[in-house]
């Protein structure tokens, strides 16, 4: 009797959502709820676009998203392993967010952070003389190239007023026609070596070539940026980075810990360097 009354109220309970959400189109099988096409009329009045949304477009938009899933598990797309790659650094992110949402949101960054980050990484302008080197240069390619370096440098040195001049003549970099100058770039924007190398240097110093994955820089300190001309929201966005950055690393520290992770160090040491 009670099993009975339990599937009665069941079933009421069920027709009662039903009514509540009705079935809007049926595509090959597929049920498009109304609140499914709600949802999506809502977002899409969020979003700027060129063309006018309708209720007839959004529902035709529903309809054709239904029809090409259908087909792309039809076609097993769902395991290609290009897709199951981008679904899971989906998944990935997804989770990152979900853990750590609340943490990341009591983020702040104050002006005396962006005050204290600046006095260690100041915004440098410079110029440089860049020799290439190929992605897959053999350690021969790459030596050879260093000496060409270094001899350059040694004009540079001898001659500091004729960088310009030397960067027009030797670099391979598209801004040797203007003698090399970079301009002023927030640290961020130059590769690590290459801003470690001109970190805490005054103006004029000039740098030993510079391995980056580019290839050899020669790099001459043209300026330095005062604090009061920064633009304070780069570098906020960079404190914030930051202050992620270390969370994440905490995050996946415990993870790990938990973890049971294997490595062939065999292979791992017969790897060359990439």
């Amino acid at each position: 009797m009670k099993s009975t009354l339990f599937l009665i109220i069941l079933f009421l309970h069920s027709v009662a959502f039903a009514k509540k959400d009705p079935v809007l189109v049926t595509v090959n099988g597929k049920k498009i709820y109304k609140s499914e096409f709600l949802k999506a009329y809502r977002q899409s009045k969020l979003f700027v676009s060129n063309q006018v949304v309708t209720k007839k477009k959004v529902l035709d938009d529903l309809v054709s998203k239904a029809i090409g899933v259908q087909i792309a598990k039809k076609n097993k797309l769902d395991r290609d392993p290009i897709v199951v790659e981008k679904i899971e650094d989906i998944l990935y992110h997804a989770q990152i967010s979900k853990d750590l949402e609340n943490q990341l949101k009591k983020i702040k960054v104050s002006d005396i952070d962006v005050k204290n980050y600046y006095k260690k990484n100041k915004e440098y302008r410079t110029a440089q003389i860049l020799l290439r080197t190929k992605a897959n240069a053999t350690p021969k390619e790459i030596n050879k190239t260093l000496r060409v370096a270094q001899e350059i440098r040694a004009q540079v040195v001898k001659n500091p007023d004729k960088f310009g001049e030397l960067a027009n003549k030797y670099s391979q970099a598209g801004n040797s026609k203007t003698g090399g100058d970079m301009g002023f770039l927030p640290p961020m924007r130059y590769a690590p070596q290459y801003f470690s190398a001109i970190n805490g240097q005054k103006i004029g110093h000039i740098t030993s070539p510079i391995k980056t994955q580019f290839g050899f820089h020669i790099v001459k300190i043209l300026g330095i940026k005062k604090f009061k001309d920064i633009n304070l929201g780069v570098y906020k966005k960079a404190v914030y980075d930051k202050k992620r950055n270390a969370i994440l690393k905490r995050y996946f520290k415990g993870l790990r810990k938990k973890a049971r992770i294997v490595v062939n160090e065999k292979v791992l040491s017969s790897l060359k360097e990439i």
